[in-house]
C-alpha cells in the first residue's frame, strides 16, 4: 500500500507544481507585475518560482495558448497591449454579450438571477483595482452563463482573460468603478424585468463605452505608459 501511494504522490507532482507555477506566472502577467513586452526565459522562471524545468515549460505553454505570451526561437515576451486586439475583442463582446443578455431573459431562473444579484452586491463597495477587475468579470461571465450556451460563456472567457491587463486600467479609480456597478446593475435589473432589449442595448453600451474609455485613456497615456515599461503596439485610434 506504501508503495502504492508513493508512486501516486510521485506522479501527481510535476502536475500539481504545473498548475501552481501557472497560477502564479498568469497572475503576474495579468496584475502587470511582468509587464507587457517584457522577455522572460525558462531559467529566469525556475529561478523566481523555484520550478523545475518541465513545469516551467507546460505553463509557459499553456499561456502561450492563452495569448498571454510569445515563443520566439528560445526566447519568451509577454504579449504587448495590442490596441487593435482590444477593439476587436470589443467588437466581439458587442456581439456575443447581448446575445447571451437575451439568452438569459428567456431561460434564467429567479433562483440564478438572485445568486448573480447577491454576487454584484457582494463586491459593491471595491475598495481596489484587483476587486474592481473580480467585479467586472465576475458579472459578465455569470451574466454569459445564465444563457446556458457554454459555447458563448467560453468565448467571453477568453475575451475576458485577453483584456484583464488592460482592465486594470480601466478601473484604475473609485468612479470608474462605482459607474461599472451602476451600469451593470441595470443591466442585470433589465434582465429580471424580462426586458430582452433592453438588456441588450444597455450590455452594448456598457462593453462599447468601457472600450472607448479605456482607448481613449491609453492614447493619452502611451508615452508614459511606455516609460513605465508596457510595451503597446497598434494605432491609437481604430
Amino acid at each position: 500500500m506504501a508503495g502504492t501511494t508513493d508512486v501516486v504522490t510521485a506522479d501527481d507532482a510535476p502536475v500539481s507544481q504545473t498548475a501552481q507555477l501557472y497560477d502564479n506566472l498568469r497572475a503576474a502577467i495579468l496584475t502587470l507585475d511582468i509587464a507587457p513586452g517584457e522577455r522572460i526565459s525558462e531559467r529566469g522562471l525556475e529561478a523566481r518560482f523555484h520550478a523545475s524545468r518541465t513545469p516551467v515549460r507546460a505553463a509557459l505553454s499553456r499561456l502561450e495558448r492563452e495569448g498571454l505570451i510569445l515563443h520566439e526561437g528560445r526566447s519568451w515576451t509577454v504579449t504587448p497591449i495590442d490596441l487593435d486586439e482590444i477593439a476587436s475583442l470589443a467588437e466581439l463582446r458587442g456581439v456575443l454579450e447581448p446575445a447571451a443578455a437575451r439568452l438569459a431573459v428567456a431561460r434564467a431562473s429567479a433562483e440564478q438571477l438572485d445568486e448573480v444579484r447577491a454576487h454584484l452586491d457582494d463586491l459593491r463597495e471595491a475598495p481596489d483595482q484587483r476587486s474592481g477587475v473580480r467585479m467586472g468579470s465576475t458579472f459578465h461571465l455569470d451574466l454569459a452563463a445564465l444563457g446556458g450556451n457554454r459555447f458563448i460563456t467560453d468565448a467571453v472567457a477568453d475575451a475576458l482573460t485577453r483584456l484583464e491587463r488592460t482592465r486594470w486600467i480601466e478601473v484604475r479609480t473609485p468612479e470608474a468603478r462605482d459607474a461599472a456597478w451602476d451600469e451593470h446593475s441595470a443591466i442585470l435589473d433589465a434582465v429580471r424585468a424580462g426586458d430582452a432589449d433592453r438588456a441588450a442595448d444597455l450590455l452594448a453600451a456598457h462593453v462599447a463605452g468601457t472600450n472607448d474609455r479605456l482607448l481613449a485613456f491609453i492614447a493619452q497615456e502611451r508615452r508614459r505608459l511606455r516609460g513605465a515599461g508596457m510595451a503597446i503596439v497598434g494605432p491609437t485610434e481604430r
